[in-house]
């Protein structure tokens, strides 16, 4: 992106901070919500009509018909569904569309800050009420000023678990690897070449504000006469010794890993999420099943690079990868691996990222159980569970509305018509 491109995103984060400053103000009453529906995602259950009422930051009831406190502020949405808010488990806010590569280069970490502020804007007002950054892609732990900022209601966004940069080998998936070596381009990820320096590198990014640790197992991948291959990073032994460090601190490791023998070896050492999930052997997803150990498919990413190759071969490959990865992914279902909603939204544009929904429901999942694994297991996932993911007496009243019933066509997440998140108005 270049200079001219940086001052109409500086002037619009400068609105977005006018703006929620006076949503907050707006919003200290009671408020009732009324919709034609209401979306009790335990219970599987469409509820009609739905009402919730919010006092302050928190749900204080909610369900068919609610108390109307005197003096509260009733919003009638009409047709609509009322949910909970969505969520990312799998997102890059410091990456835009373009050259990734090149971004990271041309782009200075504060003018990278201030658009990934921007793009967390983007994804709240698309819905996208909490997420989890996978990593800054070589912008430090930039990550923690934006999590920050937004927690102190300075800036609008979801609420954020993050990783600051993520983890890599010399030379792995994130390493500058095709650059002129004489140029020294540094990688998009943080080195640990072993055990030991994982365990430096992992006090480094908690010490930095890190809320989990992401690391690359698996990278480059092949596809050969229909079938998919790739390397792994780190062995078994290593990501235990990552594991048990960061649970030293009472966090938790998530793995980009797409087959095997990587995703074997992040199950068995019990990392949370392995991330992208393209192949897992029977093994894999009996250990994932047992320890609960979320699989994050990302279609949305695998459909967008195929869409805007660089070439017909390169289209062909990233063709393949996805039609594997959904064939694999109805195996998964029927092993019962539990499932978590992330998109890899950043190397396309922020806020469109509701297509992961409708892929997942495309390769087997229904909508309902595509919305079950967003929010009962995206909650769990992201560390709050009992605080997110629910309309229910004492959560945060993170609540959207769509139009139509998301329980039976998925596609309406799309349309987001109103966004509340702990209470304060976004979009109505």
């Amino acid at each position: 992106m270049k200079n001219r491109h940086f001052l109409p995103a500086l002037a619009a984060l400068f609105l977005a901070c006018i703006l929620i400053a006076q949503s907050q103000t707006e919003t200290a009453h009671p408020i009732v919500l009324h919709a034609a529906r209401l979306l009790d995602i335990e219970n599987g259950r469409i509820l009609k009509p739905g009402e919730v009422l919010v006092q302050g930051e928190r749900i204080a009831e909610a369900g068919s018909k609610v108390a109307h406190p005197a003096g509260a502020e009733i919003i009638d949405l009409g047709d609509s569904t009322l949910l909970p808010g969505l969520i990312d488990a799998h997102v890059h806010l410091f990456l835009h569309p373009g050259a990734e590569d090149l971004q990271t280069v041309e782009e200075s970490v504060p003018q990278r800050t201030i658009l990934a502020v921007l793009a967390a804007r983007a994804d709240l007002m698309a819905g996208f009420t909490a997420e989890r950054d996978m990593g800054t892609e070589g912008a430090g732990s930039a990550d923690t000023a934006v999590r920050n900022a937004i927690d102190q209601s300075l800036v609008p966004g979801p609420r954020l678990r993050i990783s600051g940069n993520a983890v890599d080998i010399l030379g792995g998936h994130e390493d500058a690897n095709h650059f002129n070596p004489a140029q020294h381009v540094l990688s998009n990820a943080t080195y640990a070449n072993n055990a030991a320096e994982l365990v430096t590198v992992i006090r480094e990014q908690l010490k930095e504000g890190a809320d989990f640790i992401k690391i690359y197992e698996t990278g480059p991948d092949v596809v050969r006469d229909g079938r998919f291959s790739t390397i792994y990073q780190y062995t078994e032994a290593e990501l235990k010794t990552a594991v048990d460090e960061a649970a030293r601190s009472g966090k938790r490791v998530a793995v980009h890993a797409t087959g095997e023998p990587g995703t074997l070896y992040a199950a068995q050492a019990g990392v949370v999420s392995i991330d992208h999930a393209n192949q897992l052997g029977d093994e894999t997803m009996r250990i994932m099943r047992e320890k609960q150990i979320f699989a994050v498919p990302t279609f949305t990413i695998f459909e967008y690079f195929s869409e805007h190759a660089d070439s017909p071969e390169q289209r062909a490959h990233d063709r393949q990868m996805l039609d594997l990865h959904g064939i694999e992914f109805r195996k998964q279902l029927a092993a019962g691996v539990p499932m978590a909603v992330g998109s890899d939204v950043g190397p396309f544009p922020h806020g469109t990222q509701a297509r992961e929904f409708e892929l997942m429901v495309k390769y087997g999942m229904t909508p309902l159980a595509a919305l079950q694994a967003d929010l009962l297991n995206g909650a769990k996932l992201l560390g709050w569970q009992g605080q997110i993911g629910e309309l229910k007496p004492g959560h945060f009243a993170d609540v959207i509305a769509v139009p139509g019933d998301p329980s039976q066509d998925i596609t309406v997440l799309e349309k987001v018509s109103f966004v509340m998140k702990g209470g304060v108005l976004y979009k109505k």
